[in-house]
């Protein structure tokens, strides 16, 4: 490899959501492929896309855009656990088709490890579920230093069928930052 040859997908952001992102997300909402392993549909009208940015996006507690230059690609996002769960964040992501296999997504999630514990120093434990057959999403996180805790048989019935999901978890005491 020589050296001048500079990774184009090197220079990847998490930053907020923005209304000017709506046609950005509607490229991977609106492809089949993308919302496989969602649990929701596939778009059909820009409405849905300016309504999930305006009331889900922005108001979340951890919701950002992965961004190539400055145009989303993608999303990523932490749930803070309440309750029982209060030392516990839940990580999920998506990217467009056309951007995987690139570390991009991995790049994404290891952007998250190195600052989620600061920004939530009550947070201990951060946990994504992935769909059994979703071979790529459990690649990327065992990329991220997650541990495969196991696999969660019949756990969500959705899209006409019942999903095993596979366990992974990084504590905030794995990590060495």
């Amino acid at each position: 490899m020589d050296g001048h040859n500079h990774d184009e997908f090197s220079e990847i952001t998490l930053r907020p959501f923005d209304l000017s992102d709506v046609d950005d997300f509607m490229e991977l909402a609106t492809d089949d492929k993308v919302t496989h392993f969602c649990t929701w549909e596939t778009y059909t009208s820009r409405e849905q896309a300016i309504d999930f940015i305006k009331n889900q996006a922005i108001p979340h507690p951890w919701l950002r855009a992965i961004c190539l230059g400055k145009r989303a690609i993608g999303s990523i996002l932490v749930t803070p656990g309440s309750g029982i769960g209060e030392k516990r964040g839940e990580l999920g992501y998506n990217l467009a088709s056309k951007y995987w296999g690139k570390g991009i997504a991995t790049r994404a999630v290891k952007i998250v490890v190195g600052t989620i514990f600061r920004e939530f120093p009550n947070m201990e434990r951060l946990e994504a579920l992935v769909d059994l057959e979703n071979l790529g999403s459990q690649r990327v996180l065992e990329k991220a230093g997650f541990h495969k805790e196991g696999v969660l048989r019949k756990l969500f019935f959705f899209k006409g069928r019942s999903g095993d999901f596979v366990m992974f978890s990084l504590l905030s005491s794995d990590s060495s930052s």
